[in-house]
């Protein structure tokens, strides 16, 4: 008896000091530049960023001000990511001479160190965007990520004017889009 209160005090008194390193070093290690807060995304500034493409370059998001961003969040993993896809490839095709431009954001583990698979899924699926290998500081940065797909509608200032968490239809993506040309500010979704 005495031998396993022993063992519940250790068992406790370990977990509430990794609890405690964790917290000071999530603290020491302070914010990854600006971010966006979950609760209020539109008409917020987009967070600039610089991620490597899947053919290597360099990408910042404010290479691309003046065009209004579809920024979406994606794995290929994520069976929600790979219908919402094609839908990206015709409105990248539809709205790309308007100023819009669709930039994929892959959060699959290691994604550079897996920069390979995720270019052999993006020619698979033949995207004809932006398809850049993302990162937790990235995604941090957009608050979080905590669900796939995660897309932000960023109009040609640079504000985000919607974002949505989850699988939409077909014409509220292109409503967004719609919203991001024109700089009209839409209201934040959640997933259902």
């Amino acid at each position: 008896m005495r031998r396993n209160l022993f063992i519940l005090l250790l068992v406790i008194l370990t977990v509430t000091l990794m609890l405690f390193v964790g917290r000071r070093a999530a603290q020491n290690r302070g914010p990854a530049g600006p971010q966006l807060a979950p609760g209020n995304l539109s008409g917020a500034t987009a967070p600039d960023f610089e991620l490597k493409s899947i053919d290597g370059k360099t990408v910042k998001l404010s290479d691309y001000r003046g065009k209004a961003v579809l920024l979406n969040f994606w794995a290929t993993w994520c069976p929600p990511c790979k219908i919402e896809m094609p839908w990206f490839v015709d409105l990248q095709k539809e709205y790309g001479p308007q100023g819009l431009q669709v930039i994929g954001v892959s959060v699959d583990d290691d994604a550079e160190k897996n920069a390979g698979k995720i270019s052999a899924f993006a020619a698979k699926m033949s995207l004809n965007y932006v398809v850049l290998l993302g990162n937790e500081k990235v995604s941090d940065q957009y608050g979080g990520v905590e669900g796939l797909p995660t897309t932000f509608y960023i109009g040609r200032d640079g504000k985000v004017v919607a974002y949505v968490q989850g699988l939409v239809s077909h014409s509220e993506i292109e409503d967004n889009i719609k919203k991001a040309l024109a700089g009209t500010p839409a209201v934040a979704r959640k997933q259902r």
